[in-house]
């Protein structure tokens, strides 16, 4: 989400300034990548880059063709062969061992259903969406419709597809992609064309609740807003809860708290951390935020501590569900042996992240199978 927040943000920036754009994405990857289907990069005129598509090794070439499909105005997909080795190809070492395909769009600032547009109606709700790129492998030199339709969890739904048919099957595999939080390459079948679809199920960025507002709060919402995460500081100390001490925050909140939650909008993609040093104001905290739907709610501080916390939760007679019970993770973090205010930020975004990402926390060397799923590189097919 942050990387297409800052596309966004960097397109209007252009668009103030008269500079021409274009998008790129990657839309179908075979083997391995440093980015996957779905990712995406802003090229200005002038050559700002604003994403990214891989990891430093296609940049170049991907913005000398967009200067191109700028002036012309006309998509265009280009194929990178990362298994060849011969370096002087590009004038860059690759090796990742894969076949990238990136679409290039020319945006249109006078086109209302331009590709940063449809970004923009992800980026401007914080709801789950759904992102369609539209093109064809087997006829590159024909139309590539490109970024062509957007449907979100509210029911909105925007779309420039001209036929009627592949509409109509692109919105129900939507609604399929939404339903089922997955993203899938298939390609559509009917006589005469062969469209393909990247469809790229989006959730909202992460929000953060921070219960605390003392100087061990500052590196973890420092590294929250770098990954893009809204975050909320909240503490009953005005002195402490301040913008000019958390200018990275979203929002700071001075407030008991049993006053906290009227001034917050939770969703299943908030998550918590209780780090007051104040055992009473976590405790109050902690039984406020208990029949919230949160997928993680941190407490700092040692096992005994949140120990105590729910054996008086219970006396006073809150029950914990077991599903519940399971949410609460104290001590917060993962094992990293950190000692400082900073190293300690990056344990609980670690562990954070894995609880939202359903992903085991171990070192990658350990993996036996591909990094990235290999689910999406499978192109499905339907007969129209």
């Amino acid at each position: 989400m942050k990387e297409l927040e800052d596309i966004v943000k960097s397109y209007h920036a252009a668009c103030r300034q008269g500079i021409k754009t274009a998008l790129a994405t990657v839309v179908h990857v075979e083997g391995s990548a440093y980015r996957q289907p779905g990712a995406r990069m802003l090229v200005t005129e002038t050559g700002m880059l604003t994403g990214a598509i891989s990891g430093g090794c296609l940049e170049g070439d991907a913005l000398r063709k967009a200067q191109l499909v700028m002036m012309q105005q006309r998509p265009m997909l280009v194929t990178y062969d990362t298994n060849d080795e011969d370096d002087a190809k590009l004038g860059v070492g690759l090796g990742c061992n894969g076949i990238i395909h990136i679409l290039l769009e020319p945006v249109n600032a006078e086109d209302p259903g331009n590709p940063v547009a449809m970004l923009q109606e992800i980026t401007s709700h914080r709801t789950p969406a759904v992102l369609v790129t539209l093109f064809t492998l087997r006829q590159r030199k024909a139309p590539q419709p490109g970024t062509c339709l957007v449907l979100t969890a509210n029911g909105q739904l925007h779309h420039c597809i001209t036929d009627a048919q592949l509409q109509n099957a692109i919105t129900a595999d939507a609604h399929q992609a939404l339903q089922t939080r997955t993203s899938f390459t298939k390609t559509y079948v009917s006589t005469g064309n062969d469209y393909t679809t990247h469809t790229a199920y989006i959730p909202p960025a992460p929000q953060l609740l921070i219960a605390g507002a003392g100087n061990d709060v500052i590196p973890l919402v420092k590294m929250a807003a770098l990954l893009g995460w809204h975050t909320t500081v909240i503490d009953g100390r005005p002195g402490y809860a301040t913008t000019m001490r958390f200018p990275e925050a979203t929002q700071v909140i001075t407030a008991k708290p049993v006053q906290v939650l009227p001034q917050v909008q939770t969703d299943q993609y908030t998550v918590a951390v209780l780090m007051t040093h104040n055992y009473n104001y976590d405790l109050a905290l902690l039984a406020q935020l208990l029949p919230l739907p949160l997928p993680y709610i941190g407490v700092l501080g040692p096992a005994k501590k949140l120990q105590r916390m729910l054996d008086e939760l219970a006396e006073n007679g809150i029950c914990i569900s077991p599903l519940q019970r399971e949410r609460i993770h104290g001590p917060a973090g993962l094992d990293l042996g950190a000692e400082t205010s900073e190293e300690i930020a990056l344990s609980v975004i670690s562990e954070i992240k894995s609880v939202l990402s359903a992903a085991a926390a171990t070192s990658l060397r350990e993996k036996t199978t591909a990094i990235h799923s290999r689910e999406q590189q499978i192109i499905h097919q339907q007969q129209l």
